[in-house]
């Protein structure tokens, strides 16, 4: 079993990046307590600023992995490319949020890739990843 977390724009300063809202830690301190939790899963980690990066790395696993959690960041709100990607995937994508987004700015509450997802997580802190892989697990079944 193989999954990808990929995390997009500024979710490389988790830790440091409004630790109100995201927490105080980084993903890099994290990701084992993830990978531990599923010991017999091969979690893979990615992380971009780019769209077009983000989109790559999920045409490259997204026809042999078992799935991908994705928190596409800003781009939730904005890609259409991200959504079309998500689409042409033969594996199943779970959007994930740190923080509840329905507690936000208005132009959180909008997300241009639900709709192309198995579902969507949000508002549990970085356990929000684990809740997504656990899905990806159940769905694949």
């Amino acid at each position: 079993m193989k999954i990808l977390v990929l995390n997009g724009p500024n979710l490389n300063l988790l830790g440091t990046r409004e630790p109100g809202i995201y927490g105080s830690s980084s993903f890099d301190n994290y990701l084992p307590r993830l990978r531990e939790a599923f010991p017999g899963v091969e979690i893979e980690y990615f992380q971009s600023n780019v769209e077009g990066v983000m989109i790559d790395k999920m045409q490259e696993v997204g026809f042999t992995y078992d799935g991908i959690v994705l928190n596409a960041g800003a781009y939730t709100h904005t890609s259409v490319a991200l959504q079309d990607c998500i689409r042409s995937l033969k594996c199943p994508v779970v959007e994930v949020h740190i923080s509840n987004v329905h507690k936000r700015e208005e132009f959180r509450h909008k997300s241009m890739l639900s709709c192309a997802c198995l579902g969507v997580i949000c508002g549990f802190g970085l356990d929000s990843y684990r809740l997504a892989v656990s899905a990806i697990l159940m769905h694949n079944a």
